[in-house]
């Protein structure tokens, strides 16, 4: 048994061992915490035993599934799937422990269940990273909705039944298409070979000398299922719902992970399958992602919601993730990579701290909040990391890739760039204008002033802010920390993480140059 597997059985057996502890919510949590470190330290051995340089799928694993069909249980990864595994290892524990202070079960809710569904998400989101069988990936693609639609509907705000709806009809619609072109990428095989097959690395072959015409209509099957997981615009409307009622931890799960399988299938089934189709539709994708970038930065501006601030703030980077996926060049591609991991740090920090203030406020209003900073000065400076994070300041983790990727996109699509560097001005606007909303200036706001002073009382604004708010405490800095660690680090030293990366990207540039 693989490495690999065992990073998706394991959270698999901590999720069936969850099931029996319902009744006893603090020993749940600590079992769900333990089985998500074992997770991320068994991740540390399988990234040392990465080796960049040798083939392109590493612990690989097969089994026989339907072999009437060609159809296998599949897995392997290459260095981009091996950063989204790490990424998601490295949340699930943060989302565990930032728990008491991001997110209030609803009543007659168990941290039991809570728990025991975000563990089986973890699972399959790695099993869809991993998948190296199409059929198997469209199974998963599809499976993986499940433990995230109830923790939408059972666990998320007043609309949540509407936003875990919403959700699960689009990403099923887009897996539904995307099924319609696998089976005809099979059934080009079958032609080819004689015998049909969903092995990822046997239709890459086939299928990216298809006729244009034939690659055209299955690549948009594909894409069209990643665009609305991304989400690009237009696709991207259940996201403001689904960010704006689901609990805390789970948005984190939802924004920093689960959407980067659209990104991530860009890369590994568009590019390589129909080369000559991404070439020929790159110039429509590139406007979906620039027209993401503005409008995401502008709706982000005028938001009034934290939730809500968050998913457009997401519309945007992913739009730049996408630029440049299909600007074409293996620095563009770094860029993108890159991105996807750093956003799911800086984006997955700014949302806990969001999450703290709400949970102390009892409001996700903006408007309810003003001067917090004199109260929670801890809180402060986490929010103004991660928000410099988001907006890519030079020392920051976001900042390298997303110069990569305008730099890189520059060389083959200037014009796209350059719309594009208009989203860096307003990522600016944006985040310190929420900083200042929120943490300087003199107390204010109900959330603030309300808290501390019930009926009958008349103290002063800051002092009664001080009595109801309190700071960040030890636990809640420790929660933090890794990711503060890791977007100073990165941001100085993301050596590591590009050189896990480059080979693989250059291998996905390499298929498309022999397509075309």
């Amino acid at each position: 048994m693989t490495l690999l597997l065992v990073l998706i059985l394991l959270p698999l057996a901590g999720a069936l061992a969850l099931t029996g502890l319902r009744s006893n919510d603090r020993l749940a949590t600590l079992v769900a915490l333990g089985v998500s470190l074992v997770e991320l330290a068994l991740v540390i051995p399988l990234w040392i035993g990465y080796a960049p340089a040798g083939d392109r799928l590493q612990q690989v694993s097969t089994m026989d599934w339907i072999p009437a069909f060609g159809i296998h249980v599949s897995f392997g990864m290459d260095g981009i799937a091996l950063v989204m595994i790490a990424v998601i290892a490295l949340l699930v524990p943060i989302v565990i422990g930032a728990l008491r202070s991001t997110d209030r079960l609803p009543e007659g809710r168990t941290a039991a269940s809570f728990l025991a569904l975000v563990l089986l998400q973890e699972s399959l989101t790695i099993a869809v990273f991993a998948a190296t069988d199409v059929f198997l990936f469209y199974v998963l693609f599809e499976i993986m909705l499940i433990p995230m639609y109830f923790l939408i509907g059972s666990y998320g705000g007043p609309r949540r039944q509407y936003a875990a709806v919403k959700f699960f009809l689009y990403s099923f619609l887009g897996g539904l298409i995307m099924l319609a072109s696998a089976i005809g990428a099979y059934t080009l095989a079958a032609d080819e070979l004689g015998q049909g097959t969903f092995d990822w690395a046997t239709l890459v072959t086939v299928v990216s000398d298809a006729p244009l015409g034939t690659q055209i209509w299955l690549f948009l099957g594909f894409f069209l299922a990643f665009a609305i997981k991304a989400p690009l615009v237009p696709f991207h409307t259940w996201l403001p719902d689904a960010a704006g009622q689901a609990p805390i931890g789970v948005t984190v799960l939802l924004v920093g992970v689960l959407d980067k399988v659209g990104t991530f299938g860009f890369l590994r089934y568009c590019l390589p399958m129909f080369p000559d189709a991404s070439a020929e539709l790159a110039s429509l994708v590139l406007v979906l992602a620039v027209a993401g970038v503005i409008y995401g930065s502008i709706l982000a501006a005028g938001q009034r919601d934290l939730k809500r601030f968050i998913a457009y703030v997401s519309i945007a980077h992913f739009g730049f993730i996408a630029l440049g996926i299909f600007a074409f060049t293996a620095r563009a591609q770094v860029g993108s990579v890159s991105y996807m991991l750093n956003h799911s740090l800086a984006t997955g920090m700014l949302i806990l701290v969001l999450g703290m203030i709400a949970q102390r406020g009892g409001s996700t209003r903006i408007s309810d909040y003003g001067g917090m900073a004199k109260v929670t000065p801890i809180l402060g400076g986490m929010l103004l990391i991660a928000g410099l994070s988001t907006l890519s300041l030079p020392g920051t983790n976001s900042f390298i890739s997303e110069f990569l990727v305008l730099l890189g996109s520059f060389e083959t699509r200037p014009a796209f760039a350059i719309v594009a560097t208009v989203g860096m001005v307003l990522a600016a606007v944006y985040v310190l204008w929420l900083y200042q909303r929120i943490m300087t200036g003199p107390v204010r706001g109900d959330a603030m002033l309300g808290a501390g002073s019930g009926p009958g009382t008349a103290m002063a604004p800051e002092r009664g802010a001080k009595q109801a708010i309190r700071d960040l405490s030890v636990r809640e800095i420790a929660v933090l920390a890794p990711l503060v660690v890791l977007i100073i680090g990165l941001g100085f030293y993301p050596k590591p993480v590009l050189d896990t990366i480059t080979p693989s990207v250059q291998a996905t540039m390499a298929s498309v140059q022999e397509g075309n």
